[in-house]
């Protein structure tokens, strides 16, 4: 790691665990789905305190805290079971049993915040800022389940979070961390406890079984593929311009649909038309949009918690031509987004749920890697600048190396207000993009 020292790694337990009782949790389709893809990686820039508190002060306080919160999130403590059965298929839960997570303690004092958060492109010594990079999710039969890393830099530090996607989706991962930063503020209890207990269409169905042995989840985890690099951007949209994309997208629907198109669909659109712009694709080819959608709020019967610690989240694939989208205005792939998110009614995720357990299919890198393709995860309705450890919020958010393909669009919400996405694309479709008048007008500025 290029100017990234490592200065202690140690495992951080459970506070005050008294129980010799290893709870085993079942996991649900949508946790499976994810057991041969990538651990979520997200990580918190933070400027030093005027008021200096000396690194090893934060570095102790922080591991206190953490062994303190995951008192409330045990299974980020334990790991990966896998059972394996005499038909060459498996069970695969997690065990509470306190093996605990990594804590990574580091130093980069060649890099300023600035370094971060003044780059057009991002860093790539960012990548060195998070723990377990190169690691698979089934992993988490031996590594942990949750990895920290603190670095110093020489104006403030960053705090790298590696979590495994089995265990839970992004929602879940901030409220972990917003839940941490609680508990660092000085909680002794949580304003959200987790519900840990998983959400089954039928609570009596048995474990449900997967076409994966422990070595075919090695062979499948990996099959080889190593996605081509790419270069990530930060764009910045204020909360004054994504009201004239909405409006816009609005006023060229009307009379032609009943629907409403939300400011992120308007935003989303606008972006990826500029994608497609930047590729110089023919207008016939065809171009996918994937979009990441959650159970919480949609499926009520049985409810899923809002504070439901886990994975439930699903993608719908939006499907236009190049001339379609490009040639029917910002309205027409608006109104194509906003279809494909009114379909994925309680119904819809049920059935999909229901048809994962009778016909496994998990996501892989190979299959996200599509140049006509791009794919939106996270949101900007998830708390990441409340993430006060003590010191002051966060100036900036970035991602780590994993997920890193071609297309990879990640939205959160701005340091002040609007939206920043992230790009993951080729420097020159990126490039191409910075110089597209269409949609640069409605960028606010870099991301800070």
């Amino acid at each position: 790691m290029t100017g990234v020292k490592v200065i202690s790694t140690s495992t951080i337990h459970v506070a005050n665990k008294d129980s010799t009782v290893e709870e085993e949790i079942r996991l649900t389709p949508w946790d499976l789905q994810f057991l041969l893809f990538v651990p979520i990686q997200k990580g918190l820039l933070f400027r030093n305190n005027p008021i200096t508190t000396p690194p090893t002060i934060i570095i102790q306080h922080l591991k206190h805290s953490l062994s303190s919160t995951l008192s409330f999130f045990p299974p980020l403590a334990g790991r990966l079971s896998v059972t394996e059965h005499d038909d060459n298929t498996s069970s695969v839960s997690v065990i509470c049993n306190n093996s605990g997570a990594l804590f990574v303690h580091a130093v980069a004092d060649e890099y300023s915040v600035n370094d971060i958060v003044s780059s057009v492109y991002t860093p790539r010594f960012v990548y060195s800022l998070f723990p377990l990079n190169r690691v698979r999710n089934h992993e988490g039969i031996t590594k942990p389940l949750l990895a920290v890393q603190v670095t110093e830099l020489n104006d403030g530090f960053f705090v790298g979070c590696t979590m495994n996607h089995v265990v839970g989706d992004g929602t879940s991962f901030w409220h972990f961390m917003n839940s941490w930063a609680e508990i660092s503020r000085g909680s002794e209890e949580l304003s959200k406890p987790p519900v840990l207990e998983r959400w089954f269409v039928d609570s009596s169905a048995s474990a449900i079984r997967v076409p994966l042995t422990k070595e075919k989840m090695i062979q499948s985890g990996y099959d080889g593929f190593v996605p081509e690099p790419q270069c990530e951007r930060v764009f910045h949209f204020s909360k004054d311009k994504i009201a004239e994309l909405k409006a816009k997208a609005n006023a060229e629907i009307e009379g032609k649909s009943k629907n409403k198109i939300s400011s992120l669909q308007a935003l989303l659109t606008h972006l990826w038309r500029s994608v497609v712009r930047s590729q110089g694709l023919e207008p016939e080819e065809e171009v996918n949009y994937g979009l990441t959608m959650g159970g919480r709020g949609r499926i009520k019967s049985p409810a899923v918690a809002e504070n439901y610690f886990g994975n439930a989240v699903q993608v719908g694939i939006v499907r236009m031509k190049v001339k379609e989208l490009l040639g029917g205005g910002l309205g027409k792939g608006a109104l194509e987004m906003n279809k494909i998110v009114g379909l994925h009614t309680e119904e819809k995720m049920k059935s999909y749920y229901k048809g994962w357990a009778e016909n496994p299919r998990f996501l892989t890198m190979r299959g996200l890697e599509g140049n006509n393709a791009v794919v939106t995860s996270s949101s900007p309705r998830f708390d990441v600048y409340g993430n006060d450890f003590g010191w002051g919020k966060p100036v900036a958010v970035r991602s780590g190396a994993v997920n890193k393909s071609h297309g990879k669009i990640t939205v959160y919400a701005g340091a002040e207000d609007g939206v920043d996405i992230e790009v993951c694309l080729s420097y020159e479709i990126l490039e191409a993009m910075g110089n597209d008048p269409g949609f640069m007008d409605a960028v606010s500025r870099s991301a800070t």
